[in-house]
């Protein structure tokens, strides 16, 4: 990738205007032998909705995933290049893992409660990274149900089992447990792929107020999804980033061919 493309794939003015919440700077990473990202330059705005848009099997899931380090799980991973936090790479060795989730929360594609009251899951992150008194923990608890907007649901049930809850409410739930370690950015993958029309909304208006407050990534499929509720967008292809920048112009004014054919719906 020449000087060049790494300017246009970092997004131009959109993503350099204010420090960034994660950049990514010459990122590459590997399963076994196989090359899932390939020398990715990409910064994350802070107080923004970022969305990572390509066919299945682009690398969108993998990078997400290696900004908090989740794939560290796999065995035979590695990779190359950094990826940077307040600065500092996430990969050093002196990184405290544990710190780093709280930091960077995550919600999965499918929701994920723990088979406890709903209290319990939105509770379970502090009371294992702080001490802290029950009232504080009752604040944050309802804080973090409101941040999530799901408080006045669930707000005379709250020892009731995560269960009981609707798909869209678990999801929301696991979103109040994310937020309730106060990290300063949320990853997504696919939230929304699992619920129906009404709740898939929800999750998108929760994405709108939440991005005032801390930088959000989201790896999607659904390309009005990604138009309806991101600031920024990254195109990634066979473990490439082709093309990053300000949404509306990905959508209507791409600069890459490739770009454009996903778009449109030429492949993928």
């Amino acid at each position: 990738m020449t000087a060049v493309d790494r300017n246009s794939a970092a997004g131009g003015t959109s993503a350099t205007a204010a420090p960034p919440a994660v950049e990514a700077r010459g990122f590459s990473f590997w399963y076994g032998k196989t090359q899932a990202l390939h020398d990715i330059d990409l910064v994350i705005p802070n107080r923004a909705v970022t969305a990572l848009i390509g066919p299945s099997g682009c690398g969108k899931s993998t990078f997400l995933r290696a900004i908090n380090r989740m794939n560290d799980t796999v065995p035979g991973v590695r990779h190359e290049g950094a990826m940077l936090l307040d600065g500092e790479d996430v990969y050093d060795r002196a990184t405290d893992v544990v710190e780093l989730r709280s930091k960077i929360g995550m919600v999965f594609q499918h929701s994920n409660p723990f088979p406890r009251s709903i209290y319990d899951n939105v509770a379970y992150g502090p009371r294992i990274n702080r001490a802290m008194p029950s009232w504080e923990l009752d604040k944050l608890v309802e804080l973090s149900l409101k941040r999530a907007v799901l408080w006045e649901e669930v707000k005379d049930r709250l020892k009731s089992s995560a269960l009981g809850l609707s798909g869209g409410q678990q999801q929301r739930l696991c979103i109040a447990r994310a937020l309730a370690n106060e990290p300063e950015i949320l990853l997504l993958d696919e939230p929304a792929s699992a619920l129906d029309p009404g709740a898939t909304q929800k999750i998108e208006e929760l994405l709108f107020e939440l991005k005032s407050q801390l930088a959000i990534v989201i790896v999607t499929h659904n390309l009005q999804q990604a138009g309806r509720s991101s600031d920024n967008t990254a195109f990634f292809y066979l473990g490439r980033l082709i093309e990053t920048g300000l949404t509306e112009t990905i959508f209507t004014r791409p600069r890459e061919e490739r770009t454009e054919a996903y778009i449109t719906g030429r492949f993928g």
